[in-house]
């Protein structure tokens, strides 16, 4: 599934908010995803993990470092990468299939390939059924999966998900886990996902790295070495799932 080439590098990046004395959020953080690779950042509130999503989705600069995205270096928001945030950012008169081609009806080129495209990505989203329902008509997880529809329309190498699921409820969320596998396996897409959740990050991830406390680095680097593909029961009944989740609830001082 996963190739050697590396899709995101961010080498000794530091990030402070208001100019020199003001806070720095992201000390020396340095971290490579290869292509493919599924990849979940863990840490306490305020450390920094969407602060280092956003900076590798090019919308917040940085003062020291180096990051790449699919080899190139990094001078903005690049078309190799998609982002996906907690808030599903759906305008409220558009139905699905618009709000899908949202982001593509801003770079023209994308749009024929995209209609072309839709059938397809409706099934992927397993939305087929509601391509003519509006925002206020879908379940908040029909609304995160348009929202992971829109990122996914132009076809990026790489998929930034700052805790999409985070405000919904436990059982909407597994489910969406579950999803999220299926549709990152059906598009070969490097994912990185910033969560509060270990045992989300255990479920989906090839690796999970680990923040300290604001100014946030990178403490730990843990590979999670579960067959895939992922059935949720047989996943959670293994041992190793239950060994990783112990190994990083203590890295995380919750146990």
């Amino acid at each position: 599934m996963m190739s050697s080439q590396t899709a995101i590098s961010m080498e000794n990046v530091t990030k402070t908010f208001g100019g020199p004395g003001g806070v720095t959020a992201l000390k020396d953080v340095s971290f490579e995803v290869a292509d493919q690779e599924f990849v979940s950042i863990l840490g306490p509130s305020g450390c920094g993990k969407s602060t280092a999503l956003r900076i590798v989705g090019g919308l917040l600069e940085w003062e020291k470092g180096e990051v790449a995205v699919v080899g190139q270096s990094l001078q903005g928001p690049s078309d190799d990468a998609g982002i996906v945030f907690q808030t599903a950012n759906l305008l409220p008169w558009r139905n699905v299939v618009d709000n899908l081609l949202l982001g593509v009806e801003i770079h023209k080129d994308y749009l024929p390939a995209a209609k072309e495209k839709l059938p397809e990505m409706l099934q992927t989203l397993g939305l087929q059924e509601f391509e003519a329902a509006y925002p206020h008509e879908l379940s908040g997880g029909m609304r995160q999966r348009v929202a992971i529809g829109q990122a996914l329309m132009r076809n990026p190498r790489v998929l930034l998900m700052d805790e999409p699921f985070g405000a919904l409820d436990a059982l909407t969320r597994d489910r969406l886990n579950v999803e999220l596998l299926r549709i990152w396996q059906a598009e070969k897409k490097t994912v990185v996902l910033v969560t509060h959740s270990i045992a989300e990050s255990i479920f989906l991830s090839d690796r999970v790295l680990v923040m300290s406390e604001r100014p946030g680095t990178i403490v730990e680097d843990i590979r999670i070495d579960l067959p895939r593909p992922r059935d949720p029961r047989a996943t959670r009944e293994d041992p190793a799932f239950g060994n990783y989740l112990v190994q990083l609830s203590e890295i995380m001082g919750v146990m």
